[in-house]
């Protein structure tokens, strides 16, 4: 049995694409190849792996830059070199490193579905309100009498319409934009 090897699974959104398509990327040592890299997936997850491709990246330069009291030094650098592993898992193997961000989406699907029927439920029940409504408006006024009707309705409705003729802003004490446009959909709705 040879040296164990460190795999560091990498976890991004990249990656997350990758592992719909059974792809997974270890960060691995530079001096591991791809059959020990695929032996110990295999071992270490118990999973059948068909391919292993890996890439080397050579770190990026880098400068550090310190003060301190009088004295400045600028010093080059870079970070390390790593090796990065995409291995390919057969058929019906996965392994676990995505599970809890898939039951996330779960989750809040599961939510959102809720939202959405309440939303739909109560749109209903606003809905079957209105149409009550109306319904008794229309009886209302079949049941009323035609005289009583028309000269009390309309002298009222005259006074009623004065004060509206003030600008909104003041009688509501909103802005002048806000008077602009509640006054423009009055003059609309007449």
């Amino acid at each position: 049995m040879s040296k164990a090897i460190a795999l560091k699974p990498r976890l991004n959104e990249k990656t997350y694409g990758l592992a719909a398509s059974r792809v997974y990327v270890f960060d691995v040592d530079r001096s591991v190849n791809k059959h020990s890299i695929a032996r110990a997936v295999e071992e270490q997850f118990e999973v059948k792996v068909t391919e292993v491709n890996t890439a080397n990246i050579t770190g990026k330069s880098k400068r550090t830059i310190s003060i301190t009291g009088k004295r400045m030094t600028n010093a080059p650098g870079s970070r390390p070199d790593f090796k990065k592993a995409y291995v390919t898992l057969a058929e019906g193997h996965a392994l676990p490193f995505f599970d809890a961000i898939e039951e996330e989406e779960q989750k809040e699907q599961a939510t959102q579905e809720k939202f959405d029927k309440a939303a739909a439920k109560q749109a209903a029940k606003d809905e079957k309100a209105a149409a009550k409504a109306a319904k008794s408006e229309a009886g209302a006024e079949k049941a009323k009498p035609a005289a009583a009707k028309k000269p009390a309705a309309k002298p009222a409705a005259k006074t009623a319409e004065k004060p509206d003729d003030e600008p909104a802003e003041q009688k509501h004490g909103l802005s002048a934009w806000r008077g602009f446009r509640m006054r423009k959909k009055n003059q609309e709705d007449k």
